[in-house]
């Protein structure tokens, strides 16, 4: 299985061009007019996550930029595989789109042998909306874990424990599973994997203490705040404003837990390139709208890019997170 996982992320690379390209032999009519009715957003986890926010806020911007009501359906289950097919079987004609994240994009494809969408043959991507660390965490009022303050302690209290630790995450192979295999395999500890139906699910589990530690979006800010979650380090290179106390996973020496994440939105292949454009334009412009702005940085950092970037940086995670699972050993049954 390791040998294949970097011929799979290989092989998905070597099928770019992405749907885009594709899309631009097609008619670049139908932009002039689009959207001429409602927009689907399809999102595959649930109410409340980082990915149903964004989606959420891309929605309310995009409506008051191109007229039209942009509506959220969310599809939850499978580590956002049911809205990813449901996405990659709609018609390409723009109407119904793909908001989704590194692990149902990057990670996956990886994972699963019995995937129904090929993200290279059945996704054009639009672009980036928001880029953001993970945060390691644990319960300040957890009675094996709510001491610790550092990555270290944690592996302290890891190797003292008679049983293994656990940690949660918003299911198998989710970019959060990834992240809490690649620490133990870091730090040699044995821990436990519990994957919930989503990040939102696996926050309430860390907040009553049905699990040691775990990895958690930005989502949980408000926690960290009221002091109920401590924060042990962030997965990036450099500190993240929001919480400057924070160490680095440089920081915490551990470069190798630079794991960022992102929210973008993919079109079914075959839409036309002037549809692509326009939307990649338009989310592009959110960032200018007050009224977009601020909920999205609640979730990271705005970042968009070009569709082409979008799919040039879909086939480079493709390689980065094939090497963190054959390091990590991360099997799906």
């Amino acid at each position: 299985m390791r040998r294949t996982l970097l011929k799979r992320a290989l092989a998905l690379g070597v099928t770019l061009p992405f749907g885009p390209v594709r899309a631009q032999s097609g008619a670049q009519a139908a932009a002039h007019d689009y959207p001429a009715r409602p927009v689907r957003l399809l999102v595959g986890f649930p109410p409340g996550s980082t990915t149903d926010l964004v989606a959420r806020a891309v929605a309310d911007g995009l409506r008051r930029k191109l007229g039209q009501p942009f509506i959220v359906e969310n599809r939850p289950g499978a580590n956002g595989m049911l809205a990813a097919e449901a996405g990659a079987r709609a018609d390409a004609d723009g109407y119904t789109l793909l908001v989704a994240n590194t692990s149902s994009i990057t990670v996956n494809p990886l994972l699963y042998k019995d995937l129904r969408y090929d993200v290279a043959r059945d996704f054009a991507p639009i672009s980036t909306v928001i880029t953001a660390p993970m945060i390691l965490m644990v319960n300040t009022r957890h009675p094996r874990t709510g001491h610790v303050r550092s990555v270290r302690e944690l592996a302290d209290v890891a190797r003292r424990q008679s049983e293994p630790l656990t940690y949660g995450s918003g299911g198998n192979g989710n970019l959060l599973h990834l992240a809490g295999a690649q620490l133990s395999a870091l730090l040699d500890l044995k821990a436990i994997h519990v994957p919930y139906r989503g990040a939102a699910p696996m926050q309430t589990a860390l907040l009553a203490n049905e699990i040691d530690f775990a990895f958690n979006t930005l989502s949980a800010m408000p926690h960290i705040r009221a002091g109920t979650l401590r924060p042990l380090m962030v997965t990036a290179n450099d500190r993240w404003p929001d919480l400057p106390d924070t160490p680095s996973a440089v920081d915490s020496g551990l470069p190798a837990m630079n794991m960022p994440i992102w929210t973008g939105l993919l079109a079914p292949a075959g839409t036309p390139a002037g549809v692509i454009a326009m939307l990649t334009t338009a989310i592009a412009d959110l960032k200018n709208d007050p009224a977009t702005r601020e909920p999205l940085e609640r979730e990271g950092r705005i970042q968009t890019v070009s569709a082409d970037a979008f799919a040039r940086q879909i086939a480079n995670e493709l390689r980065i997170n094939a090497e963190v699972i054959k390091r990590a050993d991360i099997r799906i049954d």
